[in-house]
């Protein structure tokens, strides 16, 4: 591995599992994965760390085994976010510019965005991101990049997503308790929305769904723009524990009867397709329907699918969405969901893979379940590529100093010459 090379490591704090990825980028643009290491999560509830001791531990081991993997040093992680608690709200910001002569900088930009996070939100909620959709330059509205232009009034449409100050914290804590640093925190399905969707999905309107563990994300994306986030407070963990209660036997076993012999569609199976499970303790073996596992599934995941139309119809581009629904997360790899979710939701489905800027040959991390660790990837070099960036402009030549000598002069000289104008 040569010295010069950016590794970036994305750790995804997940309610089943724990993921760390270290990758980096080859030099054709696309991620190349070097290691992986995945520990089962624990003290984490849908989405939420309510324990931090066990996850800090979960954290440490599946650290320990990407290095192992990678040959990597790790210290600073791209960590997700997810858990009921997230908000999104829409906002307009605006900021008056010093003068029309001067073109928009990003330094404008970033001011107006450093704007929003003065937001005065409820007690105990802190900022996590804040999009710009678009942007208002001098009325002028519909402009995606301002930078560049001329203008004095500088305006933009923001996403602002929220989220509550103690889980961030908690988080934060985690990570810092497993001898680590965070670089930057991302809402997963941001994350996951970069692993799965290509650019052409997101700009003929897509809904990205998440299905994890413990909440079902949701992200909303029409003309290259985020335009709705939500999170759903349930996953696959609710459906093994109806199945663990409508079936009468231990969660390991539903957990397990859900992956190999789960289907969303009741209607695809046979009635007669048995399972036998064994008996506890030398207890007799357990006889359960295929057909009625699947019913069991297909209730709580019509609930879910019902949840996240709701929030479809709720964004007000239901109609606008050409590129329909994809799915991803360990939720999707259940049999039939994609054409449950055509069903009752009439619209176009696929489930999506974080192959869309994977290099080949990384098929570990090819599964849907691995979407959102992909995503922290490619948001952490998406971060480093903005922080150089400052760091450029910030070393750089101030506008009004660039301005040649002779310029400076001439404008001196016409200063002086209106100056002489009024003493006559």
């Amino acid at each position: 591995m040569e010295s010069n090379e950016q590794i970036i490591v994305g750790l995804d704090i997940g309610t089943t599992k724990i993921a760390c990825l270290v990758g980096k980028k080859n030099e054709y643009g696309k991620l190349e994965l070097l290691g992986m290491g995945k520990a089962e999560s624990v003290g984490v509830r849908r989405g939420v760390v309510s324990h931090i001791t066990p996850a800090v531990q979960a954290i440490r081991m599946a650290v320990e085994q990407a290095k192992l993997n990678s040959g990597a040093e790790i210290s600073v992680v791209n960590v997700g976010i997810a858990g009921q608690h997230i908000k999104s709200l829409q906002h307009r910001g605006v900021i008056t510019l010093e003068s029309l002569d001067d073109e928009i900088s990003q330094k404008d930009v970033d001011a107006l965005i450093q704007d929003m996070h003065k937001l005065v939100l409820p007690p105990g909620e802190s900022i996590i991101h804040v999009l710009p959709q678009d942007f208002i330059v001098d009325n002028e509205s519909g402009i995606k990049d301002p930078i560049g232009m001329s203008g004095i009034r500088l305006e933009a449409n923001f996403h602002i997503i929220t989220g509550l100050v103690t889980a961030v914290q908690n988080i934060y804590k985690c990570v810092r308790k497993a001898d680590l640093e965070v670089a930057d925190l991302t809402l997963e399905p941001l994350a996951s929305s970069d692993a799965v969707l290509s650019a052409e999905e997101k700009e003929a309107g897509v809904a990205l769904v998440d299905i994890g563990g413990g909440t079902t994300d949701v992200a909303i994306f029409q003309d290259g723009i985020i335009r709705h986030t939500a999170v759903i407070p349930f996953g696959g963990n609710i459906i093994t524990d109806d199945i663990k209660e409508g079936c009468t036997i231990i969660r390991k076993q539903a957990e397990l009867l859900k992956v190999k012999f789960g289907s969303a569609l009741a209607s695809e199976n046979q009635a007669n397709d048995i399972v036998v499970i064994p008996g506890l303790n030398g207890r007799d073996p357990k006889e359960i329907s295929v057909k009625n596992l699947a019913h069991i599934i297909q209730a709580r995941m019509e609930e879910i699918i019902e949840q996240v139309y709701f929030e479809i119809r709720n964004s007000g581009f239901e109609k606008k969405l050409i590129a329909g629904i994809v799915i991803t997360g360990g939720g999707s790899q259940l049999k039939h969901i994609s054409q449950l979710f055509e069903y009752l939701t009439g619209m176009d489905t696929r489930i999506g893979y974080p192959t869309e800027h994977l290099a080949s040959g990384n098929d570990k991390v090819a599964s849907p379940m691995y979407a959102t660790g992909v995503g922290l990837v490619l948001k952490g070099f998406e971060y480093a590529d903005r922080q150089q960036r400052r760091t450029t402009s910030v070393g750089a030549v101030p506008k009004a100093k660039k301005k040649n000598g002779l310029f400076d002069k001439i404008l001196n000289k016409g200063k002086e010459w209106f100056e002489e104008d009024d003493q006559i």
